[in-house]
């Protein structure tokens, strides 16, 4: 009898192996046998197992009798796989790609997405035309009837859609406006075509989703990247839980802003990272990345609450070698150690950072992936306050509107438009008590009545020079001069490296109940263009002055960042992570090593004093004192994550 599989919404750890598999590729799944994948569940003991079925190519590594099956097809390996996991109790997924499908676009031209010349695109097919219905549905219906997979995870969907100027969509256009559609992002309608795109996808996605769910009911389906930032709209359509594969390099980077926005959407997520990186120029060279690179990947994720997965490609022929399977060891035992305190955590709201969606969208040219918006400001300002050890959620407008007096400081990074009602939300917020902080000229002269200051002028583009204890530093881009009229300048700017002369950089204001405050250049860009401890230390002074007592205070370098959180049995947890030599730079592609840090004196404002002080996972008692709703201790040694947790 085969053992029970776990539905993917309550599965930790996963491994997702893919192929992409290609006209050149020979035999194809002839080195797919039960005693390798065996080995590497018994070794591994992952929640669930995600391989390869279709790719960008278009080819199968299965026999199909929809479309088409890679020449070089030897032997069934998804077969294989389905009788080893049902016989282990590990669910299996596919890998599947959606609208990325070039062989379909070879074969049925008419299939393909269009640009505004009338090109065809070479990988994305139209969601306006008839390949969702005569390839993509018949052939995942296949899929699930033959192997009875428990779910589809599929790639190339929302951040493959591309604009459309195919002969099915400009009828829909016209059909919808009775207009010629625009052609270059000057014309009058260029954000309303956007958006009938960014609706049609929609459209497309229900229709496959409700499809795979009518065939199997309990098919766990996700679509790549859908209700991340790259796609930061509500969830409304049946997808059973969210996913993505962040970049290989800098993947710790990535993963922190991906992973406090998925953990807001209320859904079941997780994140991928890559096993391997690609050397640049070589993109086809695979250099696999050591377990305590994944280690230090895996624990942005788990310290946010999401599950975690990772990323390798078998042989052509698909082997998994041992190597890979030793270390996929490792990293799962990393994650399971964690996984009591980790799973189904909930965020204990602190600082709010807005993600402006409808802002993001329209400084994109792009269906749903970011494309070439500018996202520089919003990281920069994660970054800054993860590095000031705040607590930080990610939230977009329609995830934050409704919950806001839940956090005693909401951030706003540069933004050159708001959603209806936004700006309205957040003077209420401030007025009945809440703390607000702009970063960025744009936002702070939306509220330039409330913060109290004299707008002298428009922005100027120039070079702001800032000094701090530690080292003096710049921001250059578009800085708005201030006179203060019922403010405080509580940080200055200078027109060179000698301090003399300032004018405000950052001012402060009461308003109502509450307080708001704005830095008036371009200060979320500047620290994420050089993470200078000057920028760093503006955004903190700002912070300081509208949130003068966090519940937790931190002394420790700005690589380690802290995640308030509750454990599943309601615990208090701070988790400590130690992002102290993770991957930044393309040109290392393998962190063998991570420095461990501590001691680190933590101070958390707790109203009772609490029955035990412990670090988990390793359940070691800590020294601590508790006066006056105060308590005070010391982690003597932080490697990678581990959490401060209240009994």
């Amino acid at each position: 009898m085969a053992n029970k599989r776990l539905r993917r919404r309550d599965a930790f750890f996963g491994l997702h192996f893919d192929q992409h598999a290609n006209e050149t590729d020979e035999a194809v799944g002839a080195e797919t046998t039960a005693e390798n994948i065996r080995e590497l569940i018994e070794r591994v003991r992952p929640d669930w197992v995600q391989w390869d079925c279709k790719g960008h190519p278009g080819y199968t590594s299965y026999p199909t009798e929809v479309g088409w099956t890679a020449p070089g097809y030897a032997a069934d390996g998804l077969a294989v796989l389905r009788e080893v996991t049902r016989e282990l109790g590990v669910a299996l997924l596919i890998h599947y790609s959606g609208v990325i499908d070039e062989k379909a676009i070879a074969e049925h031209p008419e299939w393909a997405a269009r640009d505004a010349e009338g090109e065809r695109s070479k990988r994305s097919t139209s969601t306006f035309g008839p390949y969702v219905d005569e390839l993509m549905i018949p052939q995942l219906r296949e899929v699930v009837e033959r192997y009875d997979i428990d779910g589809v995870w599929v790639d190339g969907d929302c951040w493959g859609t591309e604009l459309d100027w195919s002969e099915p969509a400009v009828a829909a256009w016209r059909e919808q406006t009775g207009a010629e559609p625009p052609t270059d992002p000057e014309d009058d309608d260029w954000e309303a075509w956007k958006d009938f795109h960014r609706e049609q996808f929609l459209r497309y996605l229900r229709h496959w989703v409700d499809a795979l769910h009518e065939t199997k009911p309990d098919l766990d389906i996700t679509s790549n990247w859908m209700y991340s930032t790259y796609a930061p709209v509500e969830p409304e359509i049946d997808l059973d839980y969210l996913s993505g594969d962040f970049s290989p390099e800098a993947s710790c980077e990535r993963a922190r802003i991906e992973a406090r926005y998925l953990a807001g959407t209320g859904k079941p997520w997780d994140l991928m990272a890559w096993g391997f990186n690609r050397p640049q120029g070589a993109p086809s060279v695979r250099q696999h990345k050591p377990a305590v690179q994944l280690m230090q990947e895996a624990g942005v994720v788990l310290a946010q609450g999401g599950a975690f997965q990772y990323y390798y490609q078998p042989t052509r022929s698909g082997h998994v070698p041992r190597q890979f399977i030793e270390t996929a060891a490792e990293v799962a035992g990393f994650c399971r150690a964690r996984r009591s305190l980790c799973e189904r955590s909930a965020s204990l709201p602190q600082v709010a950072l807005l993600l402006c969606a409808d802002d993001l969208m329209r400084r994109s040219d792009r269906v749903f992936h970011t494309g070439g918006a500018p996202r520089e400001d919003l990281e920069g300002a994660l970054h800054a306050l993860l590095d000031l050890h705040y607590s930080v959620d990610v939230l977009a407008e329609w995830a934050l509107l409704d919950r806001l007096d839940e956090f005693p400081l909401v951030a706003l990074p540069d933004a050159q438009v708001l959603a209806d009602g936004v700006r309205d939300a957040l003077i209420d917020y401030v007025r009945g008590g809440g703390r607000l902080m702009l970063l960025g000229p744009d936002s702070a002269r939306m509220f330039a009545r409330e913060l109290g200051v004299r707008l002298d002028g428009e922005p100027v583009d120039q070079t702001a020079y800032l000094n701090s204890p530690l080292a003096m530093g710049a921001v250059h881009g578009a800085w708005q001069a201030v006179t203060p009229v019922a403010a405080d300048a509580v940080v200055l700017r200078y027109e060179t490296w000698h301090p003399r002369h300032g004018v405000p950089a950052a001012t402060v204001a009461d308003l109502g109940e509450g307080a708001i405050g704005a830095a008036w250049g371009p200060v979320g860009t500047g620290y994420r263009q050089t993470h200078h401890p000057t920028v760093r230390a503006l955004v903190g002074e700002l912070a300081r002055r509208l949130f003068p007592e966090p519940m937790v205070e931190l002394d420790a370098p700005p690589e380690v960042e802290i995640s308030l959180r509750r454990d599943s049995a309601g615990r208090l947890c701070v988790h400590l992570l130690n992002l102290t030599g993770a991957q930044l730079a393309p040109a290392y592609l393998a962190v063998e090593s991570i420095p461990a840090v501590g001691p680190l004196d933590v101070r958390m404002r707790v109203p009772e004093s609490p029955a035990a002080v412990t670090w988990q996972p390793d359940g070691k008692e800590l020294k601590w004192s508790w006066d006056e709703g105060v308590l005070v201790t010391t982690v003597p040694r932080l490697h990678i994550h581990g959490a401060v947790v209240l009994d």
